[in-house]
């Protein structure tokens, strides 16, 4: 695909960013995009290597040199249709994916990787500059109605899907606006919200009714849904945050990510209450936690005017080359630096906080270290020893706990009956996504843990498929890169 000789006679290349002293300014979006003979390009370095692993690198299978070709040969909207028929959400995945699609590409094997993500990115931008993308209303309506609890990825994915089955559908989101951690927990500089609004108005447009501020379990009961519904779907997410329970954790200063991220998402939104506010502002802050949620509060901070931001991974710091006992295509532990470390953050590894210092009136004034190490034992988990001598007093005033999720809340299990397994994640079959209930699925996160947003759109497809053929007997809807062409 793509040009043949391609991949010989063009080096990868990706979007730049604007000069950190002047993106830290606002909450925009930084990116700069590449023009479209660079893009043609990066298309064209799709090699015709016979087996796309990419293919099996991503969750949603997507027809990734199918679209990088038309991009080589100029036919965007192609390329738009292409990209659609398996995602519902590219704009979504093109910024926020880690793309473990481009890990798995044959070319990355002794070369960088096509860049899948930010074609995949660009695709959907000229789709929508140019009034491609459009609903899609479903050609006649059943007699079914179908609940979707949550309206992040999974949700927002199960229910477009469904709706374009014929089926009607309405989306139950607790907040005030629809998007789960897409709009309350993703920075605004990774995904600017009226990237949400505007595929939001296309649901609409399609049939798709939401109601929000309305906490299921709380203020609609489930045996109410069960009723009034011919199927629900559980989406909510795994939201139970990962707490660290070492003496000083209820010091005022000590603060969940979780807590710390949507309100910022509310301000810069504009909204006028948001109660006790978070503010990293002339503070030292320690970030503890390495991923995703820790980068996102690195960058804040630093948007907020921080005194000095340090990031603290209990892990030791993994080398930039994939490892050796993680072979290609597998997905690496590498070393993962984010335009939010580039912007003044510095990283210390393998250190664990042992304990968080007040001032003597219930205000953190700084914590407590010590260095780590893992100690291997073959058929053994690894286990994790203190160096002795390396503890370390630090001197912060905000701490923000980025360390994950432990799985789902027991409010919708308890409420319609559902199991839970062992890692407290809503118990159903991951061949059908059914529950233990008749008539209840579960997708997403609240079904796998915690996971990639890619995971959560292609969860959201697959128990859609599986909800039409409960109520039909038979779905029409496609499986994993399964792709169908739908009129975009």
């Amino acid at each position: 695909m793509g040009k043949t000789t391609g991949f010989m006679e063009f080096e990868r290349k990706d979007e730049s960013y604007a000069p950190v002293e002047e993106r830290i300014k606002n909450y925009k979006e930084f990116t700069k995009p590449l023009k479209e003979t660079d893009l043609k390009n990066q298309g064209a370095r799709c090699m015709d290597c016979g087996i796309p692993f990419c293919h099996s690198g991503c969750p949603l299978g997507n027809l990734i040199p199918d679209f990088n070709d038309a991009v080589y040969q100029g036919k965007w909207e192609k390329a738009t249709k292409i990209l659609h028929s398996t995602n519902n959400f590219p704009e979504f995945t093109g910024r926020l994916c880690p793309a473990p699609c481009e890990e798995a590409c044959v070319l990355g094997i002794n070369e960088d990787p096509v860049s899948i993500e930010n074609i995949e990115k660009n695709i959907v931008e000229t789709a929508f500059k140019n009034n491609w993308v459009k609903a899609v209303l479903p050609l006649k309506r059943t007699d079914k109605k179908i609940a979707v609890i949550g309206s992040g990825p999974a949700g927002l994915a199960a229910a477009q899907q469904l709706n374009r089955a014929g089926h009607t559908v309405t989306v139950f989101e607790r907040d005030e606006k629809p998007g789960g951690l897409l709009r309350f927990g993703i920075p605004d500089f990774k995904m600017e919200k009226n990237i949400i609004d505007r595929r939001l108005e296309i649901l609409e447009q399609e049939g798709i009714v939401f109601k929000t501020g309305v906490h299921v379990g709380v203020d609609i009961k489930a045996d109410d849904l069960k009723e009034d519904f011919d199927a629900v779907i559980l989406c909510g997410g795994a939201t139970v945050r990962r707490e660290l329970p070492i003496p000083g954790a209820d010091l005022k200063g000590v603060v969940q990510a979780m807590d710390f991220l949507p309100q910022n998402n509310r301000r810069v939104a504009g909204a006028k209450d948001l109660g006790e506010e978070i503010l990293a502002t002339d503070k030292d802050v320690v970030v503890i936690g390495g991923g995703d949620t820790g980068s996102d509060c690195i960058g804040t901070s630093i948007r907020h005017g921080a005194n000095s931001v340090s990031n603290f991974e209990i892990m030791p710091m993994a080398t930039t080359e994939r490892p050796e006992n993680q072979p290609w295509p597998f997905w690496p532990m590498r070393l993962r630096t984010s335009s939010s470390h580039k912007e003044g953050a510095e990283r210390f590894f393998s250190i664990s906080t042992k304990k968080f210092v007040g001032d003597g009136k219930g205000n953190l004034k700084g914590l407590v270290t010590t260095e780590v190490e893992w100690e291997t034992v073959p058929g053994k988990r690894p286990r994790l020893k203190e160096v002795p001598g390396t503890e370390k007093e630090w001197k912060c005033d905000l701490v923000l706990l980025a360390l994950g999720f432990t799985g789902s809340e027991t409010t919708l299990a308890e409420q319609f009956g559902v199991e839970m397994d062992g890692r407290t994640n809503l118990k159903a079959s991951e061949k059908d996504y059914k529950t233990n209930v008749t008539g209840v699925f579960v997708a997403g996160d609240q079904r796998r843990g915690q996971s990639l947003i890619v995971w959560a759109i292609s969860e959201g497809r697959q128990a859609a498929h599986h909800v039409d053929s409960y109520l039909m007997g038979h779905s029409n809807l496609p499986l994993k890169g399964d792709g169908d062409l739908p009129r975009v």
